[in-house]
């Protein structure tokens, strides 16, 4: 399906995940729920056609917008000519590099397809940032703020709520897109400002899709072999790995 606004034209590609924002309210609401102010050093991925990149410069001399799209990257150095430009993946950018003055301030309308790995780069560089406001699927904005015992509950939930604290904010409806996707959209903020501390996070997060690897096995089953579960008390290794709360999967990483 091709998207035209003023010069451009673009196909929108399924593998870019494409579904632009055409309803300024939405765009107005998701830069206030980021309570920018002029100093953040904020970046917005994906900007599009620029509607949210219209509202957050309003706030903001010169910030930075990373942009795949090559047809859409130009768009946004004509229309936003103080905007610090990246044409590149999101996934390979220096997020280090961009947050050596002030941490960052990520906002964006992110692609459906590749929402995942934006957030496990996002946990990853959590140093180097103070805040997200994101719309993605309204499923997986759901799954990041799960409860324990509940289906959506797994390993998204746990490491993103270990590493941040992710607030379901609201839903958006499919009729403010073009094209129109086959999917509710939610917008989810994340403050990684106050990180719960986790000696090696990095085996945390491998302890986490491990406990997880087969979801309807019990913990005993899942971490046989891989972990020494002696100093865990029977009753806990018959449980499954939902029934544990992202504070129970810290206590239980350190006893292994």
């Amino acid at each position: 399906m091709e998207i035209k606004y003023k010069d451009t034209a673009v196909s929108s590609k399924k593998s870019f995940g494409q579904n632009f924002l055409v309803d300024s309210n939405i765009s107005r609401k998701i830069v206030r729920s980021a309570e920018i102010a002029e100093h953040d050093n904020v970046i917005e991925i994906g900007p599009g056609f620029g509607s949210l990149t219209k509202i957050i410069s309003e706030v903001m001399p010169r910030f930075t917008c990373v942009e795949l799209d090559h047809k859409l990257a130009d768009f946004i150095s004509r229309e936003f000519p103080n905007v610090n430009l990246i044409s590149d993946d999101f996934l390979k950018v220096d997020l280090a590099k961009l947050a050596e003055t002030k941490p960052l301030t990520v906002l964006g309308n992110i692609p459906y397809a590749i929402t995942s790995p934006i957030l496990f780069k996002l946990i990853e560089n959590r140093a180097h940032i103070d805040r997200a406001v994101l719309m993605m699927q309204d499923e997986v904005a759901r799954r990041l703020t799960a409860e324990p015992k509940t289906k959506q509950y797994g390993i998204l939930a746990v490491q993103l709520q270990a590493f941040g604290k992710p607030e379901y904010l609201f839903k958006v409806p499919k009729t403010v897109f073009k094209p129109r996707p086959e999917v509710e959209s939610a917008v989810v903020r994340i403050d990684f400002s106050k990180p719960v501390e986790i000696k090696n996070p990095s085996e945390f997060q491998t302890f986490v899709r491990t406990a997880f690897r087969m979801r309807r096995k019990t913990l005993a089953n899942n971490l046989k072999g891989k972990y020494d579960v002696s100093a865990l008390a029977p009753e806990v290794l018959k449980k499954r790995a939902e029934a544990f709360s992202v504070t129970e999967f810290v206590a239980l990483y350190e006893q292994v």
